[in-house]
C-alpha cells in the first residue's frame, strides 16, 4: 500500500480580497481590545470572578436558543437525545470550565493561588502528579469513582509546581498582550473556551475570528460573553481564511491560538503551495509569533483483553458506540482506529455487538464541509468496510472499517484524521496479555499518528493479574498523548476543565502534529505534559452522555443548571433523572 499524507482536515483556500470596510471594521476591532490590555492587567482575581459569575449567568440564560440553533444545523431533533449532547458539549462544557476557572479565582484572591485538590503523587519514573478532580464532595457523588489527574513534565517537584502555578497572576503586566483566537466550526463550546483559556488563564486580551461552519452560533456567544465584550476586553468578528490571514498578520496580534488541523497550522505559519511546503521543509516560517494550537489526531482506543461478562460486553459496546456518535464523529477526539489483540477470544463478539449498537442509533448530517469525500477515500481504500445504517440526503453511515493491517504503516486510517462517523479495528500478535498491552502503547505512539487523546478499556477481572495490571499502569505511562483515559472516554478530559487538553508536548514547529499548548487547565499549572481521567468499567446508572441514554434529553438541562451552581439541592432531580437510563 502507498503511503498516505498524514494528517488531518484541510483548510480551504481564500478566494476574495478584503474591502476598504472590511479591513476598517477588523482594525476597529483590533485597536478597540488593544486599548484594554493594560487595563485587563490590573483586575483583580476578585473582580474576574465577577466577570465569570456573570457569564454563568448569561449562559445559562442563552443555553436553550444557543443549544436549538446548534442542533438545528446538524439536523438534530429538538427535544432527542442528540439535541441533549448537544446541550452538554456546546454549551455544557463552556459552563464548567467558566465555573472551574470562577472558583480558581476565587482562590487565588482569598488564598494566593489555584488549591490542588490533590493528593500529589510521584510516578516511577519520578514524574510528578496532581489530582485535580474530584474537588469536593459533590464531585464524589455526581461523578462516582471517576478521577482527574495532571501529570508534570519532568523535573517538576511538587514546591516547583505549587510556587509555579498561575504565573499570569504572579506578574500580570508580563503577560499583557492581544490573543488571536480562530475558533473551531465543529463544536460550539471550543472558541469560546479558548477564549477563557486565553482571558483568564494566561492574562491576554482577546480577538476570536468565528470559523465559518458554525458563526451563526456568534449572537449566542456575545450574549454569554456580554459582559467581556462591554469592557472591552473581547471582541468576536467572522469572516473566511482573508480574514484570518489579516489579523494573524496583524501587528498589534501577540500570539495566536487555533483549533483545526496541521494543515491549518502551517497555512498560517509557512504558507501554501509549494512555496510553503520549502519554507515548512527549511524550518523558515512566514509568521514567528508564539502560537499555541489543538489540532487533529488519529486518536486510539486500546481494548485490553479479558473474560468480560455479558454486561461488561454490552457497556463497551455502548461506551464505544458513544464515542463514534458524538458529534456524529465530528471531533478531533473521535476515536479513529480500535487496537485490540488477534488472539482475544470475545475479538469478533464485542465487534459485533459494537455494530448492533451503531445500529440503533439514527444517522446524523453530515454538517462539516467535505465530510462526504473524506469518507469515500476511507471507503475506495478499504471497500469492505462495514457500512451501517442508511446514509439519506445529507447523513453518511456509520463505518467501521475491521481490516486494518498493522504491518500497513501507511495505511489510510493510521495516518489521516477521517473527521466523519468513522472508525477503524486492527489487531496486533503478542504472546500474552501484557505483551499486547506493551506492543500497542508502541504501535500508538510510534506509528498512529497524532498525540492528542487515547483511550485504555480494561476490566478489573483483568487487573487482578499483576502482569497486566503492571503494563497498564505502564502505558497510562508511558503513552505519548495529552489526554488518556482509563477505562473513560478520553472526552472527559476536555469537559472537566481542571484537567488540561491539548497535544503532548514536544512536536517542532515544522512537524507540529496534534499542535502545543494546553487550553482548560483552570488549575494553572505552568508545565503540565499530559492528563489521565479514570473512572469503572461500568457504570451504574449509565452516564448520561451516553449515545443510549434514554433520558438524556430531561437529564442534560439538570446537569447544565448544576453547574452553573451546583447545589445539594439540585442532586436528587439529577440523579433520579439519570436512573432513568
Amino acid at each position: 500500500m502507498a503511503m498516505v499524507t498524514r494528517g488531518a482536515v484541510a483548510p480551504p483556500l481564500s478566494h476574495r480580497e478584503l474591502s476598504e470596510a472590511d479591513i476598517t471594521q477588523l482594525e476597529d476591532s483590533i485597536s478597540a481590545v488593544a486599548s484594554k490590555a493594560e487595563r485587563w492587567a490590573k483586575v483583580s482575581a476578585r473582580e474576574r470572578a465577577g466577570l465569570l459569575s456573570q457569564i454563568l449567568r448569561d449562559s445559562l440564560a442563552e443555553s436553550a436558543a444557543w443549544n436549538a440553533d446548534a442542533s438545528r444545523a446538524k439536523g438534530l431533533i429538538p427535544g432527542s437525545g442528540e439535541a441533549a449532547e448537544e446541550l452538554f458539549s456546546g454549551v455544557g462544557t463552556f459552563m464548567r470550565m467558566t465555573r472551574v476557572l470562577r472558583d480558581s479565582l476565587l482562590q487565588i484572591a482569598d488564598l494566593g493561588a489555584p488549591q490542588v485538590p490533590g493528593p500529589f503523587r510521584t510516578a516511577p519514573d519520578g514524574r510528578l502528579i496532581a489530582q485535580v478532580f474530584p474537588a469536593s464532595a459533590l464531585d464524589k457523588l455526581l461523578y462516582a469513582k471517576t478521577t482527574g489527574e495532571v501529570w508534570m513534565e519532568p523535573g517538576v517537584t511538587e514546591a516547583s509546581c505549587l510556587s509555579g502555578m498561575a504565573p499570569a497572576y504572579r506578574d500580570p503586566e508580563a503577560h499583557a498582550g492581544v490573543a488571536l483566537v480562530l475558533g473551531a466550526g465543529n463544536v460550539a463550546s471550543l472558541g469560546p473556551r479558548d477564549v477563557l483559556s486565553k482571558l483568564f488563564v494566561e492574562g491576554k486580551v482577546v480577538v476570536m475570528k468565528a470559523n465559518p461552519v458554525n458563526e451563526y452560533l456568534l449572537p449566542h456567544w456575545e450574549r454569554a460573553m456580554a459582559s467581556l465584550i462591554e469592557a472591552g476586553y473581547l471582541r468576536i468578528v467572522r469572516g473566511g481564511p482573508e480574514v484570518g490571514q489579516f489579523l494573524t498578520a496583524h501587528p498589534s496580534i501577540s500570539e495566536i491560538h487555533v483549533t483545526g488541523s496541521d494543515k491549518t497550522h502551517d497555512a498560517i505559519v509557512f504558507g501554501l503551495g509549494e512555496a510553503g511546503a520549502k519554507r515548512k521543509a527549511a524550518d523558515e516560517p512566514l509568521l514567528d509569533k508564539p502560537m499555541s494550537c489543538e489540532l487533529g489526531s488519529v486518536s486510539p482506543v486500546i481494548v485490553v483483553p479479558g473474560q468480560w461478562t455479558e454486561a461488561e460486553l454490552n457497556y463497551q459496546a455502548e461506551h464505544v458506540a458513544t464515542m463514534l456518535a458524538n458529534n456524529a464523529g465530528f471531533n478531533c477526539l473521535t476515536p479513529r482506529v480500535i487496537v485490540t489483540w488477534a488472539k482475544w477470544a470475545q475479538r469478533e463478539d464485542f465487534l459485533e455487538r459494537l455494530s448492533a449498537v451503531l445500529a440503533t442509533l439514527p444517522t446524523r448530517d453530515a454538517y462539516y464541509p467535505g465530510a462526504r469525500d473524506r469518507w469515500q477515500q476511507f471507503i475506495d481504500a478499504h471497500p469492505k468496510a462495514l457500512q451501517i445504517g442508511e446514509a439519506q440526503d445529507q447523513q453518511l453511515p456509520w463505518t467501521v472499517i475491521t481490516d486494518v493491517n498493522p504491518q500497513e504503516v501507511g495505511d489510510i486510517c493510521l495516518n489521516v484524521e477521517a473527521f466523519c462517523s468513522l472508525t477503524s479495528v486492527t489487531a496486533l500478535e503478542a504472546a500474552d496479555v501484557a505483551s499486547f498491552v506493551d506492543a500497542a502503547v508502541d504501535f500508538c505512539n510510534d506509528v498512529v499518528w497524532g498525540t492528542l487523546s487515547s483511550t485504555i478499556l480494561v476490566s478489573p477481572k483483568s487487573l487482578e493479574d499483576p502482569a497486566t495490571s503492571d503494563a497498564v499502569e505502564s502505558a497510562v505511562a508511558n503513552l505519548r498523548y495529552g489526554a488518556i483515559g482509563v477505562n473513560l472516554f478520553h472526552a472527559l478530559a476536555f469537559a472537566l476543565g481542571t484537567t488540561t487538553w491539548g497535544a503532548y508536548p514536544g512536536h517542532a514547529r515544522n512537524d507540529i502534529q496534534s499542535g502545543n499548548g494546553f487550553v482548560g487547565n483552570a488549575l494553572m499549572f505552568d508545565h503540565p505534559q499530559k492528563s489521565v481521567v479514570r473512572g469503572p468499567f461500568t457504570n451504574k446508572p449509565k452516564p448520561p452522555w451516553f449515545a443510549t441514554h434514554r433520558n438524556a434529553a430531561k437529564v442534560m438541562p439538570k446537569l447544565i443548571a448544576f453547574e452553573a451552581a451546583p447545589s445539594w439541592m439540585k442532586l436528587p432531580g439529577l440523579v433520579l433523572a439519570s436512573l432513568k437510563a
